[in-house]
């Protein structure tokens, strides 16, 4: 009999491609912050970018389809008085995105399906909260509204979105900078890494570490930790000599790592996307050019290295399509959107398969845009996977869904402006600041068709002119 050597996997040939030019972002001055989060966020409507600002902070939203150059004049959104450092779109309303700043605060934003007229500069929601400021934003998987923030004063606040209230404080589990924080599949429990090198599992709800690990990394430089779908934790950090390491760790069995292997030597923070439907991590590098992608299985070693990756430009961040916006027709199963020093490039992952018809083997059922639970369930105590869909016919994103506050954020001590904040607007349902939301977007609605109107009058004129010159 002959022995197998070479491992089965459908992964194993998955190949990376650049969008070609016209399908990249241009003209985008990317923040020079310096911070470890990946200034980039994208979902199947919106691709959100943290950029260069003066006097504070602002970040870009644009339309998928938006590609190619983008004016120096688009709208913006700005709020923030100190640099953006992290952003995060809902993962249950992909009109909604959560920003966190060197200002302290988070703030929740409402974008709308039309492009703005001018810059954004009202949140729907300020959350203060923190006395540092605010690094690491994070969505709860499967409940509604229920949104995590880390920041430099070692503090884990769980808000509810919904009503502006925190709904859990974690202000004694880190006694140093937190540098990553992760949910598991049904958002039961968290993954943290800290400055103080250890790797912790916390039961949120409980306010418990139920387990804890020194050194997962022996490094000083930050560390990272995602769930897998096993329940494992994978980590990406540093040995003691500064060579990138990556980890498997059994949470159950913190002793021995699962796998353990080292990599290069470099100094940029390993980011890890981890795909739980295909198993797959793929490990980009800030300031690497090359995106590296391992699967991770119940066989030894483990870890499977599968391909690289690489580009002649370095990454200044990094953003990650969750499954339901990738393109099934072309065996896509994963897109990044790479950030450069003034534009953004999609890559796309791609299993080489003969067929057009649907892979089901490709695709099973990936969450979908409903949330499993509401943030009242979630904080009494009940569990529920995510809300599955099916890939099979494509995805249509659902039509916009406005995010209502229920009442006055309890933590904004500034007095109300007008009636975005007022008590009233915040009881009812359909609110003034709903109605108000409604006339703005049909005044800009009717700016836009009269810039269109001048601009095909003017164009009107230019051939009017045109043919008398020839005549």
């Amino acid at each position: 009999m002959s022995r197998r050597v070479v491992r089965q996997s459908k992964f194993r040939h998955v190949f990376g491609q650049a969008a070609k030019a016209d399908q990249s972002y241009e003209d985008i001055r990317v923040s020079k912050v310096t911070w470890d989060s990946s200034f980039c966020a994208v979902n199947p409507k919106f691709l959100a970018i943290i950029v260069e600002a003066g006097g504070g902070g602002a970040f870009i939203v644009l339309p998928l389809a938006k590609t190619g150059r983008v004016d120096k004049n688009y709208p913006l959104v700005t709020g923030h008085t100190a640099p953006v450092l992290d952003i995060d779109w809902c993962p249950h309303n992909d009109n909604v995105i959560a920003s966190a700043s060197d200002d302290t605060t988070v703030m929740v934003w409402q974008i709308p399906d039309y492009t703005p007229m001018r810059n954004i500069t009202e949140p729907i929601l300020t959350l203060e909260g923190h006395s540092k400021r605010v690094g690491i934003l994070c969505w709860h998987p499967t409940a509604r509204n229920v949104l995590l923030s880390a920041g430099g004063d070692n503090v884990i606040l769980i808000w509810n979105v919904g009503t502006g209230e925190v709904l859990l404080s974690l202000d004694d589990m880190h006694p140093d900078v937190i540098h990553s924080v992760c949910w598991n599949s049904n958002g039961s429990l968290l993954a943290t890494t800290c400055k103080d090198k250890n790797l912790r599992i916390i039961d949120p709800r409980k306010g418990q570490v139920v387990a804890e690990r020194f050194a997962a990394h022996e490094g000083m430089r930050p560390m990272r930790a995602v769930f897998t779908r096993q329940g494992h934790i994978f980590t990406t950090g540093f040995t003691r000599m500064s060579q990138r390491e990556l980890g498997l760790w059994d949470p159950n069995n913190f002793e021995e790592p699962v796998a353990l292997q080292e990599m290069d030597t470099s100094n940029g923070v390993l980011l890890p996307f981890y795909d739980p439907d295909s198993s797959i991590v793929y490990l980009c590098g800030k300031g690497d050019s090359s995106i590296r992608y391992f699967e991770i299985t119940d066989e030894p070693p483990f870890v499977h290295y599968l391909n690289t990756f690489s580009s002649k430009e370095p990454q200044r961040g990094m953003g990650f399509m969750p499954k339901r916006g990738l393109d099934v027709s072309k065996c896509e199963i994963a897109r990044f959107y790479k950030l450069h020093e003034r534009k953004c490039e999609p890559i796309i992952m791609t299993v080489p398969r003969k067929s057009d018809l649907f892979q089901d083997d490709l695709y099973p059922d990936t969450p979908g845009p409903e949330p499993a639970l509401e943030a009242d369930e979630w904080l009494s105590g009940q569990d529920a996977e995510p809300v599955l869909i099916s890939l099979r016919d494509g995805y249509v994103p659902p039509k916009h869904r406005e995010l209502r506050v229920t009442k006055r954020n309890i933590l904004d001590v500034r007095p109300p402006a007008g009636p975005r904040r007022s008590q009233s607007a915040s009881d009812a349902p359909f609110s003034q600041h709903t109605l108000e939301t409604l006339l703005e977007e049909i005044k800009a609605l009717r700016e836009q068709v009269q810039a269109q109107e001048q601009r095909i009058t003017a164009l009107e004129n230019m051939l009017c002119e045109l043919v008398d010159g020839t005549d």
